[in-house]
């Protein structure tokens, strides 16, 4: 054997056509598999994504609603009503809500930014959205002064910015204040109000139970300003007697079609303060019997300041003896009211004495201070005279 025989030859044969063709054929596959694989993944994510931002914005309003159809009735004057207006798209309701001073004992929040006019009861009277119904056409009093009770509205109104005719917009006001929306794209529930109400009703024999208002009772309208005023009676009075509101929502993605995506949720919401009565835990309303001073002074930096001082209420050296703090307002000359309160300072004295050092020279205050007791109740209020800071 020659030495060119021995040597092994490498085989050059290629591909077949057949072999060629079943390859791309299955690579075809794979890829395609792969492609429509990756694009159902990426329309679930997108569903998914479409889902939940319908669900949050479902949930953002839901929250909203309940947070603050909660405080419903709360630190309400005796006079004022605390359910004023119930419709199935549309619900008005008195509570002592918000507070931009930092000290008020009695508000359930403190807004610093919250405007004056939006921190106790509408100084005029307004119309309800979606009606024709004017409220707070009475002024009501809380201690000697006008309420600290504002009143808030909650409204759905149709969205005609988007391409649907059934969108609708949740707008929250306070008093007679510009609405602010609070969420879009919600749906009512096919044949339900977005509102409906339980009211709190007697059998007769002394047992008690929430019933759903009919539809064909509503709305229910406190049409009487005065709670319990003689006129306060029938369905005038129904309002009152509410202690539950369902929530009944749809939301979408804001789409057609589809590509539309909704949730949908039924909430009831229990009004745990309306209805309730200032109890006589403590007796009767506490007596101050003391006389309130308010005087210039100045503060060891030179700075102008203004003492007030005044001794320990009847009702807390004697008497009932259940006084657990005093409650302190300020305004300035030519305010026609108190608003909100200032400052509270706990009871357990021999004597009380606070300076007050955020006042500007060249202003006139006056001050006015009322005992609290624990029920809580607050005693008339005594005012100072007026104080010129030099």
């Amino acid at each position: 054997m020659s030495g060119r025989d021995a040597v092994r030859r490498p085989n050059r044969e290629g591909m077949s056509l057949i072999e060629l063709v079943i390859a791309l054929t299955i690579f075809g596959i794979v890829i395609t598999s792969a492609v429509a694989f990756a694009a159902r993944e990426n329309a679930a994510f997108q569903t998914a994504v479409q889902r939940i931002s319908a669900l949050r914005n479902v949930r953002y309003a839901v929250t909203m609603l309940v947070q603050d159809l909660e405080t419903t009735g709360t630190n309400v004057p005796i006079n004022q009503p605390s359910l004023v207006y119930g419709d199935d798209d549309v619900v008005v309701f008195s509570a002592d809500y918000a507070t931009n001073v930092s000290p008020d004992p009695f508000a359930v929040f403190y807004d610093p930014d919250a405007p004056n006019g939006q921190v106790q009861a509408p100084a005029v009277p307004f119309v309800v959205p979606t009606t024709a119904v004017t409220v707070a056409d009475s002024l009501y009093s809380f201690a000697g002064m006008s309420s600290p009770a504002e009143m808030l509205v909650f409204y759905f109104a149709p969205d005609t910015t988007t391409v649907r005719d059934d969108d609708h917009i949740l707008f929250r006001q306070v008093n007679d204040g510009a609405p602010e929306p609070i969420a879009r794209n919600l749906l009512r529930l096919s044949g339900q109000p977005f509102f409906s109400y339980e009211r709190h009703v007697e059998d007769g024999l002394g047992a008690t139970r929430l019933e759903p208002v009919p539809t064909s009772a509503l709305p229910l309208w406190h049409e009487e300003p005065i709670h319990l005023s003689p006129a306060d009676t029938g369905a005038v009075s129904w309002p009152d007697s509410v202690r539950a509101v369902r929530l009944s929502i749809g939301g979408s993605n804001g789409l057609e079609g589809d590509l539309e995506r909704r949730v949908e949720t039924s909430r009831l919401i229990a009004l745990p303060n309306a209805g309730r009565r200032a109890q006589d835990t403590c007796g009767s309303a506490p007596l101050l019997g003391s006389s309130f001073e308010a005087v210039a002074t100045s503060l060891a930096s030179g700075d102008p300041a203004i003492e007030l001082s005044w001794d320990p209420a009847v009702d807390e050296a004697g008497g009932e003896g259940d006084v657990v703090r005093y409650v302190i307002w300020r305004r300035l000359n030519g305010s026609g009211d108190w608003g909100d309160p200032y400052l509270a300072i706990p009871a357990g004295a021999a004597a009380y004495t606070y300076v007050e050092a955020s006042v500007q020279a060249g202003t006139i205050y006056q001050f006015a201070l009322a005992a609290q007791d624990c029920t809580p109740s607050l005693s008339t209020l005594e005012a100072s005279s007026w104080v010129v800071v030099p």
